[in-house]
């Protein structure tokens, strides 16, 4: 969450979000710079690339990411685990009543 609350924060659309790749946030952010934490000269490139990227670069990754951001929020997650929640006990339901009766063609 944090890597989403840097985007937001930054409406000057200045920066340069560096990432690991074990962050779930690095599935959605691909204009961030990825790394593996564990890589240093991986991270030493990034840290040198997020340095010394222009700022036309910057804003423009920047804008697609707080877009991005912006249209994949916390309302949306929500929503989307709560569908998810749903169709889930849906398919428990249908699942149970094949079940209950495949039990009796069998007897």
């Amino acid at each position: 969450l944090v890597a989403k609350e840097f985007i937001a924060a930054r409406d000057d659309e200045r920066g340069v979000l560096v990432l690991s790749q074990f962050t779930g946030a690095a599935r959605e952010l691909h204009e961030a710079l990825i790394i593996n934490p564990y890589h240093i000269e991986q991270g030493a490139e990034a840290l040198y690339q997020a340095l010394t990227m222009p700022e036309a670069e910057q804003r423009e990754r920047m804008r697609s990411m707080r877009a991005r951001v912006k249209d994949f929020n916390v309302y949306r997650w929500a929503g989307r685990m709560l569908l998810d929640a749903a169709r889930l006990r849906q398919r428990e339901r249908i699942t149970s009543k094949i079940r209950s009766q495949s039990r009796g063609w069998l007897r």
